[in-house]
């Protein structure tokens, strides 16, 4: 039998190790990788569930070179045609991005922490 004030310290250890390492199910998810397109002059669908940590594949499959530049300097992916690049999201909040090249090419990114 386990006298009582080791119980309270074992079952003290055992919180504080759950909140370390986590509980079950509440596990961090793995960094994701998305891909936007470019076609048409147009970026292609956004990731909706994008997190700081995500990759982001963009590929250019116009006949123009094109960028991916982020309006507060974030990022600034130069893409030939028929190139692609990959980058790491590195900041949470709405990040707006347009082409150098074409100011009209618009789009915005919502990443969560």
């Amino acid at each position: 039998m386990v006298p009582f004030g080791y119980r309270a310290a074992i079952a003290a250890g055992a919180m504080a190790a759950a909140l370390l390492i986590g509980v079950p199910g509440e596990a961090l998810a793995a960094p994701a990788t998305y891909t936007v397109t470019i076609r048409n002059m147009r970026f292609g669908a956004v990731p909706a569930n994008l997190r700081v940590g995500d990759r982001i594949i963009w590929v250019n499959r116009d006949i123009f070179r094109h960028t991916a530049t982020a309006r507060n300097r974030s990022f600034n992916i130069d893409l030939p045609p028929s190139a692609s690049a990959t980058m790491v999201v590195r900041q949470s909040g709405t990040i707006a991005f347009y082409c150098t090249y074409h100011p009209g090419m618009t789009g915005q990114l919502v990443v969560a922490r």
